[in-house]
């Protein structure tokens, strides 16, 4: 009697007090939610050009089973999906993290790899096939260093937290735009509930959960004009490596921003192959390295704008001041003879004249009058040692000293002259300069005021002119640099780039490099009288800035005057052969609208 009421009592409170928990119980073994992916906001540029876009994919994923019942479906799968011992112990590790969600076996999976899983899926329990958003990058490498790419969040990320609101599987952006707003473009992920047997086999889709309807991502619309970015890639030198950079100096935003050589995005999607990912990571142009915004390089001859503005607001020199001694291809100072890059030298010339010809023994002398504190002091005021604050990850600091102490500190009290001074006058020593920051301080002098706003990619971001560098340069003073600066295009260093039909002011530069030839310099804006486009260029081994500037010009005069049969044909600077590393051979070039990579 005693057992029977036992189990009388049990059952009584199994079948009648424990009916709700147990029914409960029931329908969550019977109803597994699976996640339905937000599609990803589209990035667009500033005509609505689409930069990132999205196309129907097919995502391959199993319910959340025991260990032994993973392994034994994956290893059936294997040979429809392309499954080795290495990426199934892989999707075992998934599993351990997130045992309550469907595990990801392949993303992007092609339609024949589907049908082929459809056809027997009574051999695969838990099996889910979804359309899911499918990256795309229609233009491919021209606009890599820009869009960026996607991948998969890691265990890492998801343990740390460091991306706000990443479920496990989510693709999240790595550079680029898709980094810097990924948490704009993600969307919200919807759910949606399955009907499983006891065996964990698909009965029906019951259907979307109530209120958790897949939001998509926002839509970023950029800055970038994409044919004047086509125009640049067209135009900058085959096998080349370097970057170009077009800013509106009103606005501050970026028109085009190219670094060369380039990588296509779209070998990220669904997953690089790890060969490929190997080999883009140790080839030795560095394909991944965004020139524009991480490239530091030394400044040349474009950086004596800057040491010609910190004399003329300090009251040293006027335009039209003569230095001691006439440039006659080099000086002596102390027991050092430095030279000029013209051998027979300038003459006796004015501060007008030595801007048009890049004099360097004119600028060797007013660096000395200007003097190494005030040149550090206003360098940094100038913003030489900051970053630009552009909306991009990843931006470079250039490298300029604070003051003194920095040389005291790398080469002891005792181990360095006031010879640093002379090449800071020129752009070279200590002072390494990335081409957005140049551009920046471009953008100043093409300012009357002597400020510039801050650089942005994005057009719903705000015009920023709080807080940005400041010439402290009178306008009459600014107009007198800019017509120096005509003078240098018209007649000076950078004659052969000139265009008749435009006003341009420009600089060349060479900076020493001691890896192989020098690189090339020239920054430009225009119209002259009114600039609406600032443009720099910084090619690698590219030997002299007068090669790299018509380049330059015709980049601005395909922007300002529009559509040209004569521009229509770019200016193409063509690198000797061993003159820098090749490019990666399986790397594509940028895709065209319609058409496959060239």
């Amino acid at each position: 009697m005693i057992v029977l009421g036992t189990i009388l009592v049990t059952f009584f409170r199994l079948q009648v007090l424990g009916t709700h928990e147990f029914a409960i119980q029931s329908e969550q073994n019977r109803l597994r939610p699976v996640t339905i992916p937000a599609p990803r906001g589209l990035i667009v540029d500033r005509n609505g050009n689409v930069l990132a876009d999205n196309i129907p994919g097919f995502t391959i994923s199993l319910l959340g089973a025991s260990r032994d019942s993973l392994l034994a479906t994956l290893q059936r799968m294997a040979g429809i999906v392309g499954l080795d011992s290495a990426r199934i112990q892989g999707i075992l590790q998934s599993d351990r993290r997130n045992a309550e969600d469907q595990v990801v076996v392949r993303r992007d999976a092609p339609f024949t790899m589907v049908s082929a899983l459809e056809e027997r899926r009574e051999a695969f329990p838990g099996l889910v096939i979804q359309s899911e958003p499918k990256r795309q990058y229609p233009y491919g490498g021209l606009v890599a260093h820009i869009v960026g790419y996607v991948n998969e969040i890691t265990e890492p990320e998801l343990r740390r937290g460091t991306i706000e609101g990443a479920r496990f599987g989510a693709l999240v952006g790595r550079t680029g735009i898709e980094r810097e707003y990924d948490h704009r473009l993600r969307g919200i992920d919807g759910r949606r509930l399955l009907e499983v047997d006891a065996l964990g086999r698909t009965v029906r889709e019951i259907g979307i959960v109530p209120g958790s309807e897949a939001r998509p991502g926002e839509t970023i619309r950029t800055t970038i004009d994409v044919e004047l970015q086509d125009f640049v890639e067209r135009s900058f030198p085959v096998n080349g490596s370097g970057a170009v950079l077009a800013m509106d100096p009103r606005t501050g935003d970026i028109l085009a921003m190219y670094s060369a050589p380039s990588f296509d995005p779209n070998l990220f999607v669904g997953g690089v192959d790890p060969a490929v990912w190997r080999a883009i990571r140790t080839a030795a142009n560095n394909p991944m390295f965004n020139r524009a915004l991480q490239g530091r390089y030394p400044p040349a001859s474009p950086w004596k704008l800057a040491v010609a503005s910190m004399a003329l607001k300090r009251g040293i020199v006027t335009m039209q001041s003569h230095m001691p001694t006439p440039c006659h291809g080099g000086m002596v100072y102390g027991n050092r003879y430095f030279r000029c890059w013209r051998a027979k030298g300038h003459g006796d010339i004015t501060l007008a004249e030595a801007i048009q010809h890049s004099c360097d023994v004119y600028f060797y002398q007013l660096g000395l009058q200007v003097g190494l504190e005030n040149l550090l002091a206003d360098g940094v005021q100038y913003g030489f040692n900051q970053p630009t604050g552009v909306d991009l990850p990843s931006e470079a600091t250039s490298l300029f000293p604070a003051s003194r102490a920095y040389f005291d500190q790398e080469y002891g009290p005792r181990g360095w002259t006031s010879g640093v001074t002379l090449n800071l006058a020129i752009g070279q020593g200590e002072n390494s300069q990335t081409l957005l920051n140049m551009v920046r301080f471009y953008a100043m002098l093409a300012n009357d005021t002597g400020r510039a706003p801050r650089p942005r990619m994005t057009l719903d971001r705000p015009v920023d002119r709080t807080g940005v560098p400041d010439l402290g340069l009178d306008p009459a003073h600014i107009l007198q640099l800019r017509q120096a600066l005509v003078s240098v295009v018209d007649r000076g260093t950078a004659v052969a780039s000139r265009i008749a039909s435009l006003r341009i002011a420009g600089k060349t530069g060479t900076a020493q490099n001691p890896h192989g030839d020098d690189h090339g310099w020239f920054i430009a804006f225009a119209p002259a009288d009114n600039p609406a486009i600032v443009v720099g260029a910084i090619v690698e081994y590219g030997k002299h800035g007068s090669a790299v500037a018509p380049m330059v010009t015709r980049i601005i005069a395909r922007h300002l005057l529009g559509d040209d049969p004569v521009l229509d044909r770019p200016f193409q600077l063509r690198m000797p052969a061993d003159s820098a590393p090749a490019p990666v051979p399986f790397v594509p070039d940028s895709v065209r609208r319609g058409g496959a990579g060239r």
